[in-house]
């Protein structure tokens, strides 16, 4: 039987560039990831929130199921979302990278797919981030 798990995953910037942090909520395994990832612009973030949440659910699984697993990835961000679904061309060679590291990471699974969703339905990944950005990252700037 195939498992369906369902994330949310979302990154923001202040300053963009400047200091950055990701939100990843996998709502099917109520698994919550905020961190600091140093400074990166917006777009940056969002890819990398999507990254580190593919990478937490294989190992939340473990490679076998989630060899049998789909994974419906819920993001604010329309610009990834369709560069992701094909829509848009990528142009920067840093977005490209992403780009090819999220495509090895959904060989992975059985089914990844990519959904723009309006900023009010990822607040729970968003809280994640400004969390991050208001509490862990003040701390790294300061050492």
């Amino acid at each position: 039987m195939q498992q369906k798990i369902i994330m949310y995953t979302d990154g923001g910037s202040r300053g963009n560039p400047g200091p950055a942090a990701v939100g990843v909520y996998i709502e099917t395994l109520n698994k919550k990831i905020g961190q600091c990832i140093g400074n990166r612009t917006n777009n940056d973030a969002e890819y990398e929130a999507l990254i580190l949440g593919l990478q937490k659910a294989k190992i939340f699984l473990g490679k076998e199921k989630a060899k049998k697993t789909e994974v419906e990835c819920f993001l604010d961000s329309e610009l990834v979302v369709k560069q992701l679904n094909h829509e848009y061309k990528l142009k920067e060679p840093r977005i490209q990278q992403y780009f090819i590291e999220i495509w090895n990471l959904m060989l992975e699974y059985s089914k990844v797919t990519f959904v723009h969703i309006p900023r009010e339905k990822n607040k729970v990944a968003d809280a994640l981030v400004n969390e991050a950005l208001d509490n862990q990252c003040k701390q790294t700037n300061l050492l």
